[in-house]
């Protein structure tokens, strides 16, 4: 059965790819803001970095992503200040 993501990530521009890899590793960039950004929801960004990573990268960025509060806008506490959005406009002009 082929899988739906990963013809998703296939469509996306080198640039989009390098920047959604860089925006899933950094902390402050939530999921809603990858998607919103580079249009890949949370799976396809697990499926993307499942096929860019090596195996052992791949399993540190999932126990660093785990539960992590700041990758999902839901479960952030109203204390946080900061806008993930004005983050990952930042970083985009990297790539």
């Amino acid at each position: 059965m082929p899988n739906k993501s990963f013809g998703r990530v296939n469509d996306l521009s080198p640039g989009d790819i390098s920047a959604a890899i860089q925006m899933a590793w950094e902390d402050r960039t939530s999921f809603e803001t990858i998607r919103a950004r580079i249009g890949l929801t949370e799976s396809d960004v697990i499926c993307l970095m499942r096929n860019a990573l090596s195996k052992s990268s791949f399993q540190l960025w999932r126990m660093r992503v785990k539960g992590r509060t700041t990758k999902h806008r839901a479960l952030r506490s109203p204390d946080m200040k900061f806008d993930d959005a004005a983050i990952a406009d930042h970083r985009r002009a990297n790539c």
